[in-house]
């Protein structure tokens, strides 16, 4: 199998915290998770990670005017300007401290960054400025009291409004201007929430957290706006000299010291003439329209309902606020009439985002991980999505590969979509952890267990629980296993050390397995029809194999040397791979229990070490183990994941390890790091186990409780602890997922996509010019297997479409099966993007039936097959019911005119009637 396994995508965290935007098109929105970003497409219904990753999370982001470039800022001040043509990172820099918000000018020339009290002001790397460079320093204001919280740039780029705690709102140039001073503007009694300028024009509209909304009206317009001549005469100057030096440095260095008398005069005659400019100009100032209040009914109900908050977009005159109880208010300046208003969630709103055409509205809430977009006009959702409040616990692939299950400690069981990356259903039936989920081989449904007690199996056509499975007495459920004819489910125990199997069809418990002497912890059922067989691990050293069918619980005992974590059989049921505490993973053959091999990986998993650990890496590594492992769809390979951010790949027949994934650097996250770093470690210790508390507070030791992974709640800032919590081959295997802290993170192979070249089988005449010539001599075979030998996509894209579809059946049966192996691959990749959908088809038609495909080709081409379907099916009825309609206005039509026809000769003949008499 191939191993250039990279990240492709995240799910299961829709929004983590930070700004939250639409791109300039309005058709798709960009969203913080953690310390990756998201684009959301709506009009495709797709989502997208972009491959880029900071050391922290990020907080701040916004997208330049001509929509190619982002800024994103992390919550420890690290900017990145990001390509969003070639998603890739530009430049770096460190603010050196934490940004609260950034903001590019209207025409793409500067970009505005403030800092605690300070506003930095660069330039902005654009063919406009003729600067490539990024995060040129051009002005710095410093004259806020307090904290900056939010900012602004009015519409002709010269002015900027900054909002701070300190309840005003400042107004900089950016320019030096004749007419403008910096200029403070009070009158709110909280901090100011959101400053917008209002379009085309210099008037302001400043939000505060208490509610207050104030109209400013400014007293000049943009245009009246004068730059200082002091300026520009130095910058004409400035650019002379810098020229004159260019040309003959040693020559002219002297004459441009005897003009310096002569600039000093002038300079004074320009200031002169400046100060009658002042005189002739107005000077920009700024008076209080009104102010208004906002949510007072609500703020009333609860004082701790707070303005959290706010957006406005200038062409339609709409302000959008956001409150701590999750409700949002729409008016219309400068009015500030109600428009609209709606409870969109429980809890506090902290980003709000409008599209440029203002029609949708997105809202983002931290706590819960929620993001909305909501159509004000229709009032209807183009998108609700939410995460796992919580870490996710398990996870399974559907059989064909197109769905996701995740369960999580928060008792909920989401199904994502791997191909459009959105939640497609959410069950919260559980009430507790959801300790295991794993599908039915039909695809029919899927079963979860939890420390509830119970063991439901929920139905994917109709999105329901359709049945509950219990024990007679109340146990705390830690795995479940369904086997391959989908009729049999076992569970097991965590406080009760048995073993429970049901009837799916009938619900009945059918029997009790016993002999575990400590908690079942891992449970997997044979993937052959033909078998029943059980295998079960336990924390008491040993696995047991079970046929269910036999109507005694005799089994077969399989001793190891350490705790058992987890077991799972090969794909063809041929042998079990079992996990140990001692960091081992050992395989072992189901008809004779030999042991095959094993394989040490402790030392792979790395150390980890938390902030506040007490204890050496190499005690810490020591407590290293694999949670969680499965087998590649080819059963060569087994994947491996624990307490670790590391991910191992291990070849079965070499017992050596592959590739080992990296699966975040976030640092926000603890326990990333192998070693602590030495800058917290003083004289005095490990300043880490210091909490910083106030003067009057005393001190007091931040260590955690015993047992605490996700982040002790007792903390002033919660850390969570990376870990993985399950892995998972796809059943096609060209992917596999990750269900870490972060979020359900898939890898997937981008052979021929990535550029990188890997040829098959390669000859010294294949050659793209050779493949191009074959095509136009119509020699179908050779010009295939050419750009089979390349293994490149865009030749085989053109191989594909040029040959006619008569000519499809005759080229299958001139290649060796391997090529037709490789080349049904390609065609399934082909049949997901493609516009010749029938054509693609025909391909697939020959290729199936001149030679056998391997079963994860079929899972994956079966995978495309069944999207394909329902977009299609979709559109079908669509234009069907479309028809329906059309034909019965036709048909109602004529009885409509006749009827009007009668009407008009009635009222027409009873008039004339009339007139007789």
């Amino acid at each position: 199998m191939k191993y250039n396994f990279k990240f492709h995508n995240l799910l299961g965290t829709v929004y983590r915290r930070g700004d939250i935007l639409f791109t300039n098109d309005g058709n798709s929105v960009i969203s913080p998770v953690g310390n990756k970003l998201t684009v959301y497409n709506l009009k495709q219904n797709k989502s997208n990670t972009l491959p880029i990753e900071s050391h922290f999370n990020y907080t701040a982001i916004d997208v330049s005017p001509n929509g190619s470039v982002l800024l994103a800022v992390n919550e420890e001040g690290e900017a990145q300007m990001i390509s969003l043509l070639t998603c890739s990172v530009i430049h770096r820099y460190k603010f050196k401290q934490q940004v609260n918000a950034v903001r590019f000018s209207p025409d793409g020339k500067h970009f505005a960054a403030c800092c605690d009290s300070t506003v930095f002001v660069m330039t902005a790397p654009s063919v406009f400025t003729g600067e490539f460079r990024s995060f040129v320093l051009k002005r710095v204001f410093k004259k806020a009291h307090d904290e900056v919280t939010c900012l602004d740039w009015s519409s002709c780029g010269k002015l900027l409004a900054v909002g701070s705690k300190d309840t005003t709102t400042k107004i900089y140039t950016i320019e030096y201007l004749d007419n403008v001073n910096m200029f403070s503007m009070s009158g709110h009694t909280d901090k100011i929430v959101g400053v917008f300028f209002e379009k085309n024009s210099l008037d302001i509209i400043t939000v505060s957290r208490n509610g207050q909304v104030c109209l400013w009206e400014a007293s000049l317009d943009p245009d009246d706006l004068v730059v200082s001549k002091v300026q520009i005469s130095h910058q004409k100057r400035r650019k002379k000299q810098k020229e004159e030096l260019e040309e003959d440095d040693i020559n002219k260095r002297d004459d441009i010291e005897k003009d310096k008398e002569y600039d000093s005069d002038k300079d004074e005659e320009m200031e002169t003439v400046t100060d009658k400019v002042k005189d002739e100009n107005k000077m920009l100032h700024y008076s209080k329209l009104g102010r208004h209040y906002i949510g007072d009914a609500i703020r009333q109900a609860s004082y701790k309902v707070k303005l959290s908050a706010a957006s406005y977009h200038r062409p339609s005159k709409l302000l959008v606020t956001g409150f701590t109880n999750g409700v949002f208010f729409l008016h219309e300046m400068p009015d500030v009439n109600l428009i609209h208003t709606l409870n969109i969630s429980e809890h506090r709103i902290s980003s709000v985002a409008i599209s440029n055409q203002g029609d949708w509205i997105a809202f983002g809430c931290p706590n819960i991980g929620q993001l909305l977009v909501w159509e004000w006009q229709s009032e209807q959702y183009v998108m609700k999505q939410q995460g796992h409040s919580l870490d996710m616990t398990c996870l399974a692939y559907s059989p064909d590969g197109l769905y996701i299950v995740t369960g999580g400690y928060d008792g909920k069981i989401k199904v994502w979509n791997t191909m459009s990356g959105f939640c497609v259903v959410t069950f919260s039936e559980h009430k507790s952890t959801i300790t295991s989920v794993v599908f039915s081989a039909n695809k029919k449904f899927f079963v979860s267990s939890s420390l509830d007690g119970t063991v439901r199996c929920y139905d994917l056509t109709r999105y329901r629980n359709f049945k509950t499975l219990t024990s007679p007495s109340l146990v705390q459920f830690s795995c479940v296993a369904v086997d391959a004819s989908s009729e049999l489910c076992a569970a097991g125990g965590h406080d009760v050390f048995e073993i429970f199997l049901w009837s799916i069809k009938f619900g009945k418990l059918l029997e009790v397995l016993g002999g575990h002497e400590a908690p079942v912890v891992s449970l997997s059922f044979s993937p052959n029809l033909s078998s029943t067989r059980l295998a079960s691990a336990s924390w008491d050293k040993t696995v047991r194999l079970w046929d269910c069918i036999e109507s005694n619980s005799q089994c077969e005992t399989v001793r190891v040397n350490s705790d058992a974590l987890q077991v799972v059989f090969r794909p063809d049921g041929e042998e079990i791979a079992v996990s140990t505490l001692d960091g081992n993973i050992s395989f072992f053959n189901t008809t004779t229990c030999d042991q095959t091999a094993t394989i040490e990986g402790r030392s792979d998993l790395g150390s980890g070490r938390a902030d506040t650990d007490l204890i050496t890496p190499e005690k810490m590594l020591k407590t290293k183990a694999f949670t969680t492992i499965c087998y590649s769809a080819d059963g060569s390979c087994v994947l491996g994941g624990g307490n670790s951010k590391h991910v191992c790949l291990y070849s079965i027949k070499e017992s050596v390890l592959i590739k080992k994934f990296v699966i975040t650097q976030n640092r926000s996250l603890d326990a990333v790091n192998d070693f602590i770093n030495r800058r917290f470690l003083t004289e005095f210790g490990n300043m880490a186990l210091v909490e910083q508390r106030g003067e009057y507070e005393g001190g007091n030791v931040d260590v955690r409780l015993p047992g605490v992974k996700a982040g002790d709640m007792a903390d002033r800032r919660v850390k969570p602890e990376v870990r993985v919590h399950c892995v998972r081959f796809s059943p096609t295997g060209d992917s596999f997922a990750v269900a870490a802290t972060e979020g359900l993170l898939v890898y997937a192979q981008n052979a021929g996509i990535d550029g990188t070249f890997r040829p098959f089988r390669l000859e010294s005449g294949s050659t793209p010019a050779t493949v191009v010539n074959h095509l136009e001599k119509g020699s179908w075979g050779e010009a295939l297997v050419g750009a089979l030998q390349l293994n490149e996509q865009t030749h085989i894209q053109r191989c594909i479409e040029t040959v006619p579809t008569a000519h499809i059946d005759l080229t299958v049966r001139g290649l060796d099966e391997e090529y037709s192996v490789r080349l049904l691959g390609w065609v399934a990749r082909f049949l997901e993007e493609s516009r010749h959908l029938e054509h693609v088809l025909s391909w697939c038609r020959c290729l199936l039936e001149q030679r056998r495909a391997p079963p994860a080709v079929l899972l994956a081409l079966e995978k495309v097959v069944t999207l394909k379907y329902a977009q299609l099916s979709k559109i079908c009825d669509f234009n069907k019911y479309t028809i329906r309609c059309i034909k019965a206005v036709s048909e109602i039509a004529p009885k409509i005119e006749e009827d009007e026809d009668m009407e008009s000769d009635h009222s027409s003949g009873r008039g004339t009637g009339s007139d007789s008499d």
